[in-house]
């Protein structure tokens, strides 16, 4: 497997090969985008596993379910939801097996809260990947002063009593934690 690289963007599949995920697998990939990880992840919890693609942009749904359908992968359902509300993602308590937040925190103010629902769906001994923009300034991402630090996101998820597991490797203009319920 190649390592990812400083000056490249994040690639979900060198990434996703860090992961133990199994077949069958219930995912939620919070702010999904353009389906950074949900077509990675749908790929290998199989067609008895599902992904939760949820976003609050319809366009970004439409997209995710245009691509999905391309790509064969009938396992991925799309779903507008507000992150920022109690209980947004609309599943049930300790459904799922994985949680991806990826580039979400950052533009979010109620953090916490976003953490505690992913807290709240995962299964006891499910994971988390959390992935924030560097906080070093870059020509590429946000605004400095919007970037979650590394210790800033230790301390939500402690508070959201979630566990960092270890960092993943993703190389380019992120990190990324593996977190344990």
């Amino acid at each position: 497997m190649d390592t990812p690289s400083a000056l490249t963007f994040a690639d979900p599949s060198a990434i996703v090969d860090q992961l133990d995920i199994e077949l069958k697998s219930q995912v939620a990939d919070f702010g999904c985008g353009s389906g950074f990880f949900s077509f990675e992840f749908a790929k290998r919890v199989g067609a008895e596993g599902v992904v939760h693609a949820f976003d609050i942009l319809p366009s970004a749904l439409e997209a995710v379910a245009s691509r999905a359908k391309i790509l064969n992968l009938s396992n991925i359902v799309t779903k507008r939801v507000n992150l920022e509300k109690e209980g947004g993602s609309g599943l049930a308590l300790q459904s799922m097996d994985w949680v991806v937040i990826k580039d979400v925190l950052f533009q979010n103010k109620n953090k916490k809260l976003i953490l505690e629902e992913a807290a709240r769906i995962l299964k006891s001994g499910g994971h988390a990947i959390l992935m924030e923009w560097d906080p070093r300034k870059s020509l590429v991402g946000p605004d400095a002063g919007l970037r979650v630090t590394p210790e800033q996101l230790r301390t939500l998820v402690e508070a959201a009593n979630l566990a960092v597991e270890k960092e993943l490797n993703v190389g380019g203009f992120h990190y990324a934690f593996l977190v344990k319920k």
